[in-house]
């Protein structure tokens, strides 16, 4: 059983046993986007934060091996407990022409993968080294309780602006503090990244998959309300959302997510809650359910224990919102260059979706020259689908060699990401 020394956040240490494991895989990537091959990650805890207990480097995408670390009991996370439930870990990572970065307080939950990606900047005369230090956790933690607002925006006032449809915008932008800190940084974060990071900030990823679905169905529709209102822009703010509980939901920059709740993002990221006969996104607010108590909003605690039950995402939402909540889906996805065609493609698939992925993977390979190139001729053949198990293993999605959303949307993702940097945008 292995022994660490648990920082306390009083400046003591005290030794505890950590009898289960979880797993955390680190990807170093340059400001460019790009993979960083061989950076070297070292691990410590983050009580000890000199006494590395493993040293692994990243292969050519970028990516290092799962790493098992030590983590408390899972019970820690099924039910509001005084003990922590994750363990925190600093990982520090170098390479050769960039600056060094450490992220202190990396969480590892029993049983859960978590997923640490790290840009590292170039080189500089004098450039200090970058230091991430990920808080508490919201539900483990004290943090101010949501500031309660109506759920739907009045959107007819004279001047407002408002926009005409549902969008998924491709970026946010996340002001790291309340509205009126004027010296907080503004981040430009992807949508689908931000929800990921709140969702891994604010519930626990052992929880049930109807549990974290609904929760992550709540903050989309929170976030989506924002963005449709444009919330903060009417009120002469230049950011989309902030990273404060009492205004809106923790976000925090550098963070590890999860594995688990990634992959429910991946599935639901164009869905939010609606009310019959009004247009915009419900403004779905929460609360923890232990510490502080909500009457009609979502208690994350009741739902972890609703899913427990059995509990379906949709009869969740409906036990806290009431039966008259419904999961509606975006009109546009935008920073994309088609939508997904509604039908996975397989073998024997053909036509102009097949020749778009062709064509997104031969510009991938460019980056990513394990992906084999393609003759884009609109027929999903052997050669097709070898390229398509490739991308996924390289991006760590499920090796079937078909394109689901899933895998389409990853492949439209990174197809943006690389053509711009071509670009040098």
């Amino acid at each position: 059983m292995p022994t660490f020394l648990l920082n306390n956040r009083s400046r003591s240490a005290q030794t505890v046993d950590y009898p289960d494991v979880g797993a955390l895989q680190v990807t170093a990537l340059s400001e460019q986007n790009l993979p960083i091959r061989d950076a070297v990650v070292d691990i410590a805890y983050t009580g000890d934060p000199d006494a590395i207990i493993e040293e692994i480097q990243t292969d050519q995408n970028g990516r290092t091996e799962q790493i098992t670390l030590a983590a408390p009991p899972v019970e820690y996370s099924l039910q509001p407990s005084e003990e922590q439930p994750y363990a925190e870990y600093t990982i520090r990572i170098t390479a050769p022409g960039y600056e060094p970065v450490t992220v202190s307080g990396a969480e590892i939950l029993s049983g859960q993968l978590a997923l640490q990606s790290v840009t590292l900047p170039s080189s500089g005369p004098g450039e200090p080294p970058d230091t991430i230090v990920i808080p508490e956790h919201t539900l483990y933690a004290y943090y101010p309780p949501k500031i309660a607002e109506a759920e739907i925006k009045p959107i007819n006032n004279s001047g407002e602006i408002v926009l005409d449809q549902v969008v998924v915008p491709e970026y946010i932008v996340v002001h790291d503090g309340t509205p009126q800190d004027s010296t907080a940084r503004d981040y430009y974060v992807q949508y689908k990244d931000y929800i990921k990071n709140v969702a891994s900030s604010e519930i626990y990823s052992t929880w049930p998959y109807a549990t974290l679905a609904a929760n992550i169905l709540a903050i989309q529709s929170f976030t989506l309300n924002r963005i449709y209102t444009e919330w903060y822009r009417n009120k002469s703010y230049h950011f989309t959302i902030t990273s404060s509980t009492a205004y809106d939901q923790k976000w925090v920059y550098g963070r590890n997510i999860f594995e688990s709740i990634s992959d429910v993002v991946d599935e639901l990221f164009e869905n939010y809650l609606s009310r019959p006969n009004v247009k915009q996104p419900i403004l779905t607010q929460y609360c923890d359910g232990s510490r502080v108590t909500c009457p009609q909003w979502l208690s994350q605690w009741g739902s972890a224990a609703l899913g427990e039950q059995g509990y379906t995402a949709s009869e969740i939402i409906r036990y806290y919102y009431g039966e008259d909540m419904y999961i509606n889906t975006a009109e546009q996805v935008t920073g994309i260059p088609a939508s997904y065609p509604g039908y996975p493609l397989s073998i024997g698939s053909v036509g102009a979706d097949v020749l778009k992925i062709q064509e997104q993977l031969n510009a991938i390979s460019n980056n990513y020259p394990l992906i084999p190139k393609l003759v884009p001729d609109g027929i999903f053949g052997e050669a097709t689908e070898a390229a398509v198990r490739t991308f996924q293993s390289v991006f760590g999605l499920t090796q079937d060699g078909i394109i689901g959303s899933r895998t389409w949307y990853k492949i439209s993702d990174i197809y943006v990401a690389v053509t711009r940097m071509a670009e040098g945008t």
